[in-house]
């Protein structure tokens, strides 16, 4: 089906092959008759799978397959495939399709999936994320080559994990850490802070009155501000430019009329075109604000532009993790799916990097309080605007908010369902004539709708006002605030320093009593028939059965700068186990065109032995062994040329010799004693600092 707005018209998807190249052909039913529309498929063609919620918080989700397509010169169109398999499986075939075209260095913008592959083989103790599997029947691939237009993330890791230092203390202070933070509730408070949370959209217009009844309306100060403003600066220069004149403006405006009776610091301001996000901290509270970091994501104009699309601002107060996202969802009532989608991707896309961390990239989800407020743009499902304002004037909102469409998509969890939200009391804030208290007057005579919103989600958060500023006429939405309590876990120190002084206490004597010990469920894996670029697996278990926490990891052998050869990595290398807990580990082998040279001509074999390292503890020894089949790929064309049979049919002592054939009978031998010396100049390359490149640009 084509998802047209609210309206889903059938269609039939078809990949075809003609004269060497791949097309789409959209084949739609419209009154008895065929409608047929060809995209070609080429560098410019874009398939992508939606993300889904179901992957960003855990909650089930009945809603189909989507799919974005966009052509060479034509609009992007939005498909949803009822079958989820069919699904992956169609848009497996079309990317394929694609690369096919593209050729085996794999056309991405981020980085093409050899270099993935053989940056898993650095040096041990630099944190990677290893590279995904080949082009494959995968769910996650699609939306893994829509983030690769991102720039490229600086630490890709998802998943929380301890840092691993190279020295022994560091190795402790890790499992310290790692076990003050399971004990946590023995040395928090639970402490409770005021925070404002306040949302307007400013329709491009300048301050032209103080802020104070917006901003300084409750009798105590709060503890925290956060502002959020959408369209501050509909200008082209804001668009294209990271200049605003406005931002200026109303950020002064905004700390001229923060409450009277508390001093404020700003902690951050991020801002993307027409979105802001202030954070203002009392300042006996600044000190206990610590990794602040920023992030923004576009999903406006072709799906990246910053018209639309949200900016947040994420920080530790005390012990509580804190994520703040402001963000200007698309317009119209019809495109409630296509706001659903930037809430999706707006979780998906956005992550944080806190500097001077060892610890992974965060998402909003991953924060103890995620607070998101702005223009979310969620109209009425009512198109009669006199009913609609009939309704408000008799005061029944609540009939109104029936209709209201982000309450319909959370009840069906197609987006915030794993938000909450206080009862709104007030009145529409959209749409005035600006300067006026008077609904809209233009022709397009806008429905009310609440479109400005404060959500939430964590624990210890109590929402004491929520509530619309009718007093402020600047723009032609009125602003929003919210006043909450939320409950910190706030260290006391004297209980903190005797759980650490407990921890030390144990590991001393665990450390001296215990030594770590693992059990393997195998030792010895067979890799059977392994082909150019055809991932092959096998796992095994590893158990810690000793009586103490234990790290471990893959070190590189006795003159080996990695842990294994190019074609074969480990996941997870390295990791904490608790006692009697169990990890799963898989061993891949996948060919590269790095590799797969070697492999064919027989100077590398599919052989292999891993060391896993257990610190304080014995080393374990892993057999690698399988066969390769030679292919063409990676083999000269004069060689080929040279066969009469074929390759998988040729020796490999006949495979070397056609190799060096071409030389000069004179020159064969030298080519051989020359081939001896470089192996071995690079078998010693961590201590005469050459390696294969230094030697590729000396010999070119």
């Amino acid at each position: 089906m084509e998802m047209k707005g609210p309206l889903r018209e059938p269609c039939v998807l078809t990949l075809v092959q003609r004269n060497g190249q791949y097309e789409l052909i959209i084949q739609l039913h419209k009154k008895e008759q065929r409608v047929q529309d060809i995209i070609p498929i080429n560098s410019h063609f874009r398939c992508v799978q939606e993300a889904e919620e179901t992957l960003l918080i855990d909650i089930a989700s009945n809603s189909g397959c989507k799919i974005r397509i966009q052509g060479d010169w034509t609009r992007e169109r939005r498909f949803e495939i009822p079958d989820e398999d069919h699904c992956v499986k169609f848009v497996s075939e079309v990317l394929a399709a694609q690369e096919g075209l593209l050729g085996f260095e794999d056309n991405f913008s981020s980085m093409n999936l050899d270099k993935k592959i053989n940056l898993q083989n650095q040096p041990i103790g630099v944190h990677r994320e290893p590279p995904p599997p080949p082009p494959s029947v995968n769910r996650m691939l699609p939306r893994e080559k829509e983030a690769s237009n991102k720039e490229p993330p600086k630490v890709t890791n998802t998943m929380r994990k301890l840092f691993v230092p190279n020295t022994q203390s560091g190795q402790r202070e890790g499992l310290i850490k790692h076990i003050l933070a399971k004990r946590e509730k023995e040395y928090v408070n639970i402490q409770t802070f005021r925070f404002f949370v306040g949302t307007w959209n400013v329709n491009g217009q300048s301050p032209d009155s103080g802020l104070e009844p917006w901003l300084n309306c409750d009798l105590n100060p709060p503890d925290i501000y956060c502002i959020g403003f959408q369209e501050l600066d509909l200008s082209t220069e804001a668009f294209f430019y990271f200049e605003s004149v406005k931002e200026q403006e109303w950020s002064l405006a905004v700390e001229r009329s923060l409450h009277s009776k508390a001093k404020y610091k700003k902690v951050q301001l991020v801002r993307l075109v027409g979105m802001m996000l202030l954070i203002f901290a009392r300042k006996d509270q600044l000190r206990y604000i610590r990794d602040v970091a920023t992030e923004t994501v576009g999903t406006g104009i072709m799906g990246k532009m910053g018209n639309k699309g949200g900016v947040a601002v994420r920080f530790v107060f005390h012990n509580t993790t804190f994520c703040i996202v402001n963000s200007h969802l698309a317009a119209h009532v019809e495109e409630f799916e296509r706001r659903n989608q930037d809430y999706k991707d707006i979780c998906a896309r956005m992550s944080f990097v806190v500097p001077n961390q060892t610890l992974p990239q965060l998402n909003i989800m991953k924060h103890d309080v995620v607070i998101w407020l702005g223009d979310l743009n969620y109209r009425l499902c009512m198109p009669d605007a006199s009913e609609v304002k009939s309704l408000i004037n008799k005061n029944d909102l609540q009939r109104l908010l029936k209709f209201d469409q982000l309450n319909i998509q959370r009840t069906q969890k197609k987006a915030f369902a794993d938000f909450m939200e206080g009862e709104i009391k007030f009145i529409p804030t959209y749409k005035y004539d600006s300067k006026t208290d008077r609904w809209d007057s233009s022709g397009k005579c806008r429905v009310p709708a609440w479109c400005d919103r404060i959500l939430w989600r964590g624990i210890n958060v109590n929402q004491l006002h929520y509530r619309s500023h009718m007093e402020l006429k600047t723009s032609d939405h009125k602003p929003v605030s919210a006043l909450f309590h939320i409950g910190v876990k706030v260290v006391d120190e004297r209980r903190y320093r005797k759980v650490f002084e407990d921890i030390v206490r144990i590991m001393d004597r665990m450390e001296n009593d215990f030594l770590p010990s693992l059990e393997l469920s195998r030792r010895e894996f067979v890799f059977e028939n392994v082909k150019f670029r055809q991932l092959q697996k096998e796992k095994f278990q590893i158990s810690n059965n000793g009586q103490v926490p234990c790290h471990f990891s893959f070190i590189p052998k006795l003159n080996d700068s990695q842990y294994c050869k190019p074609w074969l990595r480990a996941e997870p290398c390295e990791g904490y186990l608790e006692p009697n807990e169990t990890v799963d580990i898989s061993l891949d082998v996948y060919v590269s065109k790095d590799s797969v040279t070697i492999l064919n001509s027989g100077e590398d074999k599919i052989e292999d032995i891993l060391v896993l390292h257990l610190d304080r503890g014995k080393d374990y020894f892993l057999t690698i062994s399988g066969n390769y089949l030679p292919s063409c790929f990676g083999t000269s064309l004069e060689a080929l040329c040279r066969m009469k049979r074929p390759i998988r049919e040729v020796p490999v002592t006949k495979l070397i010799d056609l190799v060096i054939s071409q030389l000069p009978g004179c020159h064969r031998n030298v080519f051989r004693y020359l081939m001896a010396f470089l192996r071995e100049l690079l078998k010693f390359s961590e201590y005469n600092n050459v390696n294969a490149n230094m030697i590729g640009k000396n010999s070119s």
